[in-house]
């Protein structure tokens, strides 16, 4: 008895309540941020020239009316692309919306794959921080107002 009282001495008891629902702002970064691991995924994938595969399920209904929970690859699309002057260029997209990191600009423009991991990868660091709350804040006010349009 008295070695588990010195071996739960070197714990850090505190009193805490967990809470019962996350903030919205943490739930806003927890999206963008696992959206970011998907494209570096992908992109890392794609320069080994293997198959990044997430699979999801879905409940479908067979010929006979019963309704089946099976599992789909999810359809990831990159958010990358070459643009008019050769240059590979990346957007942000949070949803639907393409969001602007610095004003009047929605792309970053980088070398090559290398350079799209890395900046992905400082991207998914610095909205975990929250550096980038701001911006994705208004872009889920921009997104919202979709789903209001009656």
């Amino acid at each position: 008895a008295v070695d588990t009282l010195n071996a739960l001495s070197k714990l850090n008891f505190v009193d805490a309540v967990r809470p019962r629902s996350m903030p919205a702002v943490q739930q806003r970064r927890n999206k963008l941020s696992n959206k970011l691991w998907e494209q570096i995924q992908l992109a890392k994938s794609q320069m080994e020239h293997t198959h990044f595969v997430i699979k999801r399920r879905v409940t479908v209904k067979d010929l006979e009316g019963n309704h089946k929970s099976i599992e789909r690859p999810k359809r990831i699309k990159p958010w990358w692309f070459i643009a008019t002057d050769g240059t590979l260029c990346l957007s942000v997209f949070y949803g639907s919306k393409r969001i602007e990191l610095i004003p009047g600009k929605n792309s970053i423009s980088v070398k090559n794959m290398n350079d799209l991991i890395e900046a992905l990868e400082l991207l998914k660091s610095e909205t975990e921080a929250g550096s980038l709350d701001r911006v994705i804040e208004n872009a889920s006010g921009a997104l919202k107002l979709n789903f209001n349009k009656k």
